[in-house]
């Protein structure tokens, strides 16, 4: 019986400092901008190309081959 009255001293200090992390971040404005989010994954984004010197090596033209296929694919 005792343990159990440990375990509900323990679950409600647990909410209570759960509820008050959410006060606080509340108070900072952390919940306010809920649209922009989810606007924000519409827009692409522009694909960068680092531009590396050929060396001449065999197998980083075989790699970057395979890179540019995944990237048409995912277009």
């Amino acid at each position: 019986m005792d343990i159990l009255y440990l375990m509900i001293l323990c679950s409600a200090s647990l909410a209570a400092v759960f509820l008050i992390v959410f006060i606080v971040n509340a108070r900072k404005g952390q919940f306010e901008d809920d649209e922009s989010p989810a606007v924000r994954i519409l827009f692409d984004d522009e694909v960068k190309e680092d531009k590396k010197v050929d060396s001449g090596n065999k197998n980083e033209r075989e790699e970057k081959g395979e890179n540019n296929k995944i990237e048409e694919k995912s277009e």
